[in-house]
């Protein structure tokens, strides 16, 4: 295998795997009331998830 000729840098190395973090979470949108939630996880605002009420939200 290739070898590199010189030792990149911590700092060129945290940098190129630091631009990773910069991703925005993808939301859901829930059918029921049209909020947005992340995905495989239950709804904060109605406690729903697969149409299915899993946890009590007082309102």
């Amino acid at each position: 295998m290739a070898q590199p000729k010189r030792k990149h840098s911590k700092m060129r190395s945290g940098t190129r795997r630091g631009a990773n973090r910069f991703k925005a979470p993808l939301l859901a949108k829930d059918p029921e009331d049209g909020t947005a939630h992340l995905r495989h996880r239950v709804n904060p605002s109605n406690g729903l998830y697969r149409g299915r009420q899993v946890v009590d939200v007082e309102i």
